[in-house]
């Protein structure tokens, strides 16, 4: 495995940018329609918990990744088997993100570029970031941590003043009771963005302050969940629960309808590149988690032979694996949550901790 260490603070960093990532790009709980920030308030809460789980299970062995303890927990061949079974769903998620924001930037911007181009640039300047490392990647997250929060706050507060804001298109809160923002939580806000927060588990050991990994991690999904919640609330403010629900990118329509004195408009390009930082690590951390573990279980001493074949499934994966836009959010939503999300986020971490418990109830942690 790779002997590198970042610090507190760039781990808080990375767990904000990957949070926020495809979150803000959509509309989590849109079920929910006019309640969809509670749902993330709920799936915040419970991410929370699940969290909780990660981090015991880290630390049974603070120096081991997912795919090494797993190994230990459910034993040799079972483990392995288990621990092939992550590195397949890193990829994957790694490839349905890419889409996602190669589908943004055709959508948007490039009409007439291929997808394929779109997806290979942008994977090109990941490859690049994993070729050099976790602590490269740490670093240039710090820089870009600060141009988000100025340009989301400048961005906040040009809506404020620019009278789009429309409290009423909130209402009723909780019109049709709890239900609909449970059921929402249930289906989507507790796996995406939060209980994605199963691929630090192969990141964690690279911390050098493991005294405060469990509250920097906290810190940092608080951070993040209610960005997305008050994002949440704007995008409703601005655009009403119809075209909110009906949209595919409703922050991109929220910004494109600023009209501020005449003067300041067309600020879509801005959350564009927003949403590409955001998107640029968390694909990051997916693709190198999946590297990670593949040269763990396959026994690659040196994990960045692994980088360009990874890369290569990633990118043809993320052209193949839907026929069109459309499909691709229809599986995301309908089948992906069930299928994926509750075994490897929920069932598999949850049933390893009972092991956990079982195994080394007496080891001192």
């Amino acid at each position: 495995m790779e002997n590198i260490k970042i610090n507190s603070y760039q781990l808080f960093v990375l767990i904000v940018l990957f949070e926020m990532g495809s979150a803000i790009l959509f509309a989590p709980g849109s079920q929910a329609k006019q309640d969809a920030w509670i749902s993330i308030l709920l799936g915040l809460a419970g991410g929370l918990i699940l969290f909780l789980v990660y981090y015991r299970l880290h630390k049974f062995f603070p120096t081991m990744p997912l795919t090494s303890y797993v190994q230990k927990l459910a034993g040799k061949w079972v483990g392995t088997f288990i621990g092939f079974l992550y590195v397949v769903y890193f990829i994957y998620q790694a490839t349905r993100i890419l889409r996602d924001f190669g589908e943004l930037l055709v959508t948007s911007i490039y009409m007439n570029t291929p997808l394929f181009i779109i997806n290979a640039l942008m994977l090109l300047t990941i490859i690049y970031g994993i070729q050099k490392g976790l602590e490269v990647i740490a670093r240039v997250s710090e820089l870009f941590f600060l141009f988000i929060y100025l340009f989301a706050s400048m961005g906040f507060l040009v809506i404020m003043f620019s009278g789009l804001i429309h409290l009423e298109n909130l209402q009723p809160i909780l019109e049709n009771g709890i239900t609909p923002a449970i059921k929402a939580f249930m289906q989507t806000t507790l796996y995406f963005p939060f209980g994605e927060m199963i691929v630090f588990t192969m990141i964690l050991p690279s911390s050098n302050n493991q005294e405060k990994v469990k509250f920097v991690c906290l810190g940092g999904m608080l951070l993040a969940g209610i960005n997305i919640a008050i994002t949440s609330l704007i995008n409703l403010s601005v655009l009403g629960v119809d075209l909110f629900t009906r949209s595919n990118f409703p922050l991109l329509t929220t910004i494109s309808k600023i009209h501020f004195t005449n003067f300041l408009e067309r600020l879509d390009v801005i959350y564009i590149l927003y949403v590409i930082i955001g998107g640029y690590f968390k694909i990051t951390i997916f693709f190198y988690s999946a590297v990670l573990g593949a040269a763990d279980i396959f026994k690659v001493e040196d994990h960045r032979k692994l980088v360009f074949p990874v890369g290569v499934i990633i990118l043809f994966g993320s052209i193949t694996i839907a026929a069109n836009y459309s499909e691709h959010i229809s599986e995301g939503i309908k089948y992906i949550p069930l299928i994926l999300h509750l075994p490897f986020q929920v069932i598999i971490p949850i049933a390893l901790l009972i092991l956990g418990f079982f195994r080394y109830r007496n080891k001192n942690h």
